[in-house]
């Protein structure tokens, strides 16, 4: 049980903990102090969802769908765009800010908040290929019992890293408060959403 539990949370660290949309998402709404705790949670209840279809033996559904998979990639390449064109403009323009949300429109930016972070999450088919395909395929190997510590192994994994960058990107707040590193940051943003988007859409094209 033990073994599992480390290999499930080992695999999904190595997948979870790198630069991504999603993760850059969770980092900038961290900084900004907007709905963090409902950023999340989203995250962690996606991942715990798809970690549990790839574990649990379901994980080959997408993959036996090529249409299914071409037009998740892209949606997916069209929303990095158009989500990497507004942070690159907002770099230009120097918007962002460390302002908190305004209590008059606070219920309106959190249906926003919350309609994004699925957007970023579930229109992003990478995290199908990681979630459901690798670690499915992964745990295809272990018994019912077996299956059971990975996903708990891997699932404590999203929630410690979600919930991590989230809360802990406050500490970068000083930093933040210069508007030369929000600018950078908005520029890392567009470029990875942009760069994100190519590789989906080369891989898009490449299977066809």
């Amino acid at each position: 049980m033990v073994t599992e539990i480390l290999s499930g949370a080992m695999i999904s660290a190595s997948l979870i903990i790198a630069i991504g949309a999603q993760n850059l998402f969770v980092l900038k709404q961290g900084l900004l102090k907007e709905h963090i705790f409902w950023v999340c949670l989203i995250c962690f209840l996606c991942d715990f969802v798809l970690l549990s279809v790839g574990v649990l033996g379901v994980g080959s559904f997408i993959g036996q769908y090529p249409l299914l998979t071409e037009s998740l990639a892209l949606f997916g390449a069209l929303f990095l765009i158009c989500y990497g064109s507004l942070a690159l403009r907002s770099a230009w323009r120097g918007e962002s800010s460390l302002k908190m949300t305004s209590t008059d429109n606070s219920k309106k930016r959190l249906m926003t908040v919350i309609l994004s972070t699925l957007a970023v999450t579930l229109l992003n088919p990478h995290v199908y290929l990681d979630t459901v395909v690798i670690v499915g395929g992964i745990a295809g190997t272990l018994n019912n019992e077996q299956k059971i510590a990975f996903l708990i192994g891997a699932v404590c994994v999203s929630a410690i890293w979600f919930f991590g960058i989230g809360y802990g990107s406050r500490l970068l707040i000083p930093l933040f408060k210069q508007k030369r590193v929000w600018m950078i940051l908005d520029c890392m943003v567009g470029v990875i959403m942009y760069y994100i988007a190519a590789l989906l859409i080369i891989h898009l094209f490449a299977g066809n």
